[in-house]
């Protein structure tokens, strides 16, 4: 685990086989309600299904799950999924692997991208701000659990 300053990674990568169970374990430790093992092994294969690696460790520290939908024609991107290891956070290792699915996106010819985030996650709120996203609208009862999700969108030519 690095401590403060910049997440010190060793690289942010596609996605393969024999991450998958680190990329679970991620996703049981940031969410209550995560995705099932299945979901992950639907996006293999995929170049907006990222991993970030530490620096000599064989642990994953963080993904991040981006594709694109259809959309009038031209592709919508959607951040899907986003998890940063609880040793790892609060380093700008989200915010690396937000700007990698971003690129992906823009690669595959999306002009804008949008996400859904809990409307009680005020810090990856703050991150999907400072990342150029704005809130768009708020789907009632989202979740399982009966909290909402605020559905925030960014434009994609512009963001570096």
């Amino acid at each position: 685990m690095a401590s403060g300053g910049p997440f010190q990674y060793a690289g942010i990568r596609q996605a393969g086989q024999g991450d998958l169970l680190d990329v679970f374990r991620i996703e049981k430790q940031a969410f209550e309600q995560p995705w099932p093992f299945s979901a992950f092994e639907r996006y293999l294969g995929e170049p907006g299904f990222l991993v970030a690696e530490r620096p000599e460790e064989t642990a994953l520290a963080g993904f991040v799950v981006a594709d694109t939908i259809p959309n009038h024609g031209r592709p919508l991107g959607h951040i899907k999924d986003l998890a940063v290891h609880p040793d790892d956070r609060g380093q700008g290792l989200g915010g690396a692997l937000v700007d990698r699915g971003l690129a992906v996106l823009r690669a595959q010819g999306a002009r804008s991208a949008k996400l859904e985030v809990r409307r009680s996650n005020d810090p990856a709120i703050g991150l999907y701000r400072e990342k150029g996203f704005e809130y768009y609208r708020t789907l009632d009862r989202y979740y399982a659990d009966g909290e909402d999700a605020f559905v925030m969108v960014a434009r994609l030519a512009n963001h570096e």
